[in-house]
């Protein structure tokens, strides 16, 4: 194992010395890549495009999310960041490898949350454009969805390991796991169902993960080797962020379940759930979620662990509420108003 990790530092090494001008679109990549991007991005961008594709991404997203969680606590998996240290490895001639800002999450790294998650939430979206291409073309066109998805996740999985988050095997597990997560779960979404199957999806995502967690730590397993590694080695104690927290993801996770169910059973959405949008309500839309996105980050983060996962839980709970119910309804509303009445005859 030691000789495919020192590899995964030799891939990583390359990376930065051979290709130091691509630093800055690597951090891009794998900002794009963020599990946080599917609910605030791209969660968006499907739904107001197509309603049906866009609560796919959210389900697969929130499910592929916790799924990574878990397997997190039974793989563990180091990260270069803190192995190229930790294991004396490079005790000799240490590898010509840097940190930057995101490097420093906090959590096991096998599998790439990003290869993993961002794959399967983006799999409904690859298939549905497939199928609008297809319909209008019959050339080699019809491939470019898949084509840019598979391009798309490669970039997210080589700036991982570029900013040393991530070794390659962790990476292509990720990967894997993530088209196959997208392939089964895509067909499986449910849509429409009762507000208490919301409440009690988030209800089991929270007590699954916390009885998985208490179970692993009466059987001796340390829970916190990993945070106790990142701390130790990240270069600056102002790049390790509470996001990368295990149960940053779960409070994420359960509150978005939650939220949803709350949104499709709003009066608001009621409103709007038959209503056909136009291309520019649709922008509109967007445009009025995103400043609301950059409100909500203007808010930032309690100081303390407990309050950021409360915090955190709300967040994503009136996220879906705002993305599918309060902003359509809103911009339905006004743009009913501004309609010229009809004339009679």
């Amino acid at each position: 194992m030691e000789s495919t990790l020192g590899a995964g530092i030799v891939v990583a090494e390359t990376l930065q010395r051979q290709l130091p001008w691509l630093e800055d679109v690597w951090l891009w990549v794998t900002f794009l890549g963020d599990p946080k991007c599917i609910f605030f991005f791209y969660f968006p961008m499907a739904y107001y495009a197509c309603r049906h594709v866009g609560i796919s991404v959210f389900w697969i997203a929130l499910l592929s999310e916790w799924l990574n969680l878990i397997s997190k606590w039974f793989l563990f998996g180091d990260r270069p960041f803190w192995w190229v240290h930790e294991s004396g490895y490079y005790s000799e001639a240490p590898a010509q490898v840097h940190q930057f800002p995101v490097s420093c999450e906090t959590g096991p790294g096998s599998p790439s949350g990003h290869c993993m998650i961002t794959g399967a939430a983006l799999w409904p979206i690859m298939i549905a454009t497939s199928g609008q291409v297809a319909k209008r073309s019959r050339s080699w066109m019809k491939l470019m969805p898949s084509l840019a998805y598979s391009t798309f996740l490669l970039a997210v999985g080589l700036s991982r390991i570029f900013i040393l988050a991530h070794f390659p095997h962790q990476v292509l597990g990720g990967l894997i796991a993530g088209a196959l997560l997208g392939w089964f779960m895509t067909p499986r979404v449910p849509i429409d169902r009762p507000v208490s199957f919301y409440g009690l999806t988030a209800l089991a995502l929270l007590l699954g993960a916390s009885l998985i967690y208490w179970s692993l730590i009466s059987l001796g397993v340390d829970m916190t080797w990993s945070i106790h590694l990142a701390s130790k080695w990240c270069e600056r104690p102002e790049w390790l962020h509470m996001e990368t927290r295990p149960f940053a993801s779960l409070s994420r996770d359960s509150g978005a379940a939650l939220g949803l169910g709350i949104a499709l059973h709003s009066p608001w959405y009621a409103q709007v759930r038959r209503a056909r949008l136009g291309i520019l309500q649709q922008a509109a839309c967007l445009l009025l979620v995103l400043g609301l996105l950059g409100l909500l980050n203007w808010l930032g983060n309690p100081p303390q662990l407990s309050l950021f996962y409360i915090f955190n839980f709300l967040k994503f709970t009136l996220w879906p509420c705002l993305v599918t119910a309060l902003v359509p309804w809103l911009v339905h509303s006004l743009g009913a108003q501004e309609a010229p009445p009809a004339k009679s005859k």
